[in-house]
């Protein structure tokens, strides 16, 4: 296998961006990043969305990006897994160029949620659930996650307070990043007491509806000067794994243990631990969310995500700096795309080119991504050369 790296990434703003749709919002994501690397060259493409039939009534999405850059006819391929279908598309095109089928490869994650109305929005992420046993009997995601933070209270103590503070300190980095959904600064009290959506959760702690796309440019690494002007950026490690779609079937309903597991696999393959990132952007969908995958990545004992929220661990100064970028929280959460942004930013951190919150001498960066409550995930990791 040959190692591969990032030598482009592009994105578009995230918001209700009511005059673009599905396919301008891909081939604006994926123009920006081959200006990024200055490489006018793809062999593949891979296309992370999750409901564009449902929301757009468009499925066949790799033939549509491709035809509207002008790429016919190379080879396009969609992937969906949920909110993780980013996350895996871009370890569908790392495959293909480490394992030498090819040697270009452009990954477009994207999302258009906003052209249904709130109630669809809701009944079509519910499909990332179990509709059988989850969705048809009215447990949506704000309440599913709403459990695992009452089971993760009961046993560890966590309280309101600190999955406020997950709130206040995403909407303040948020504040820096030009891309955001949300560029508002919100403080605990805002937070705790904002419009009950599915207790203990607020509207504050939970990610919005969101439209954007975000692209990447892989290429292998002994090659990456021939095709960029950027300095590339080595995938160290890639891990993926699955869980029980539904909440009830796993043994522990507040330890995400796909996300261990894809933390543990791409940990292995970059021979590295915990301790040596030094920056991740997390999957915030709600900040419950955040607290749990910071345990289950082995940032923090079980039980210790939400102090460490409070204490300040993971702000863009802290020990770990979780979501500089304001996470899905702030900067939106186009389903689809939150995993190849999750790349962008992590890339802008590494380039050093993260404006006021960019983390002091980062070599190596964490994206966890991850679809429904945590079915599947998949763990990335990057680094300098």
């Amino acid at each position: 296998m040959r190692d591969v790296a990032i030598v482009g990434v592009g994105m578009t703003k995230f918001g209700e961006l009511w005059n673009s749709s599905l396919r301008d919002l891909g081939v604006e994501a994926a123009l920006n990043a081959i200006d990024d690397a200055g490489c006018d060259k793809l062999d593949t493409m891979w296309v992370g969305c999750m409901s564009g039939g449902m929301f757009n009534g468009q499925e066949h999405l790799g033939p549509l990006i491709a035809d509207y850059l002008g790429r016919t006819p190379i080879v396009a391929t969609r992937v969906e897994s949920a909110c993780a279908s980013g996350g895996l598309a871009l370890r569908g095109a790392w495959l293909e160029v480490a394992s030498g089928l090819s040697d270009v490869a452009l990954v477009v994650g994207m999302e258009k949620m906003t052209d249904v109305s709130g109630g669809q929005a809701t009944y079509g992420l519910a499909g990332a659930a179990d509709r059988d046993w989850e969705a048809f009997h009215g447990a949506t995601f704000p309440g599913l996650y709403a459990m695992i933070a009452v089971d993760h209270m009961h046993r560890f103590g966590t309280t309101l307070e600190q999955l406020a503070d997950v709130a206040v300190k995403n909407h303040t980095n948020g504040l820096h990043n030009e891309y955001a959904q949300f560029r508002t600064k919100v403080d605990r009290q805002t937070v705790m007491t904002s419009t009950p959506v599915a207790d203990p959760l607020r509207v504050l702690h939970c990610s919005p509806i969101t439209d954007g796309a975000a692209a990447a440019i892989l290429v292998p690494l002994d090659q990456a000067k021939k095709y960029s002007k950027q300095q590339p950026l080595k995938i160290a490690g890639i891990g993926a794994a699955t869980d029980s779609l539904a909440l009830h079937q796993r043994k522990d309903i507040s330890h995400l243990a796909a996300v261990a597991e894809s933390g543990e696999r791409a940990y292995k393959m970059a021979s590295l631990s915990p301790r040596d990132i030094d920056v991740a952007e997390v999957h915030d969908c709600f900040t419950i969310a955040e607290i749990c995958v910071t345990e289950a990545l082995g940032f923090f004992e079980r039980g210790q995500g939400g102090p460490a929220a409070s204490d300040g661990a993971t702000a863009a100064d802290g020990k770990i700096p979780v979501n500089t970028s304001g996470g899905l929280k702030s900067k939106g959460h186009p389903v689809g795309a939150t995993g190849v942004a999750q790349i962008f930013m992590l890339a802008k951190q590494l380039r050093g080119e993260a404006g006021p919150v960019k983390v002091a001498n980062a070599k190596r960066a964490l994206a966890q991504n991850m679809g429904g409550t945590g079915a599947s995930s998949v763990v990335t990791i990057i680094e300098t050369v």
